[in-house]
């Protein structure tokens, strides 16, 4: 039996590109799957043996490009208020053309009563997932350490009700590497949901402590309300359900539900995984 045709969804995204580089430099050929095929940041490799369009929320045209697919790396679709529904319909659209294997990239303590809000979205994906007959695995990282510096406002002041909860931040290039040696070699990683942490619960205030040590400027944090939290976002006219989604970033913070640190990411992949620091100092 020949190797199990893999295709990568997400490969014009962050983690989707480097799970396409990883395994082209494990020369492991795969399928990318992206929105637009003509678009720059689509990754031409010499592993790559197909470019389809997909569109998670039209069946039809994802169950055309998933054919032949035996496993498949799901990367989460963008954040909008039909997500889980659009990603509902991809799954579907897996399962109609036979693929055998989904790995998706969810979120910690998904659930569909999550204080981070969008993790509730995750949660309905696995369950769609888990009912559809595919062979699964879920990779659920935390918030991700690369976008904390964007946090941070121009008067180097990071705001939130995170109050001295922590979390165990982890990086873009660590939840890749796992993902491509899930894909490398699904089986024994089938029915598994992987906690991907970096190595340190960090506070906000120590987010705030590391940025200003390795930048040389001044970062503090600042413990918002609830309510002062809604306010200081409203001057964006972002909508309802993203609003709610930035606050509760922080609220899932203080919560504590992502505070333990993993050893996922040592025992699939042999490295440890990326900390603040390192990951400031190399950028």
């Amino acid at each position: 039996m020949g190797s199990p045709t893999i295709a990568v969804t997400g490969a014009t995204g962050h983690v989707g590109g480097l799970v396409v580089r990883d395994l082209h430099a494990a020369g492991v050929l795969q399928r990318v799957l992206v929105r637009d095929p003509s678009s720059p940041r689509v990754p031409v490799l010499g592993t790559v043996t197909r470019i389809a369009r997909v569109d998670y929320a039209d069946r039809a045209v994802s169950t055309a490009a998933l054919r032949g697919t035996d496993v498949l790396f799901m990367v989460s679709a963008h954040e909008s208020p039909t997500r889980a529904a659009d990603q509902a319909t991809f799954v579907a659209a897996a399962a109609d053309a036979g693929v055998r294997h989904v790995v998706y990239t969810s979120f910690a303590a998904a659930a569909p009563d999550a204080t981070f809000t969008l993790a509730r979205d995750h949660a309905a994906t696995e369950q769609r997932i888990r009912e559809s007959g595919m062979a699964w695995t879920f990779l659920r990282d935390t918030f991700y350490l690369d976008v904390l510096e964007s946090f941070v406002g121009a008067d180097g002041v990071l705001r939130g009700p995170a109050d001295a909860g922590r979390c165990a931040f982890v990086a873009r290039r660590d939840v890749a590497r796992v993902a491509a040696t899930v894909l490398r070699d699904p089986a024994p990683h089938a029915g598994h949901t992987y906690d991907l942490t970096g190595p340190q619960a960090l506070t906000l205030s120590d987010v705030a402590r590391t940025l200003s040590l390795v930048r040389g400027r001044s970062v503090t944090f600042h413990d918002e309300t609830v309510e002062e939290a809604y306010a200081s976002r409203a001057a964006y006219g972002a909508p309802d359900w993203q609003v709610d989604a930035w606050v509760s970033t922080y609220t899932a913070i203080a919560s504590d539900v992502m505070a333990e640190p993993s050893p996922t990411v040592q025992q699939l992949t042999g490295t440890p995984p990326t900390s603040l620091e390192t990951y400031l100092r190399a950028r």
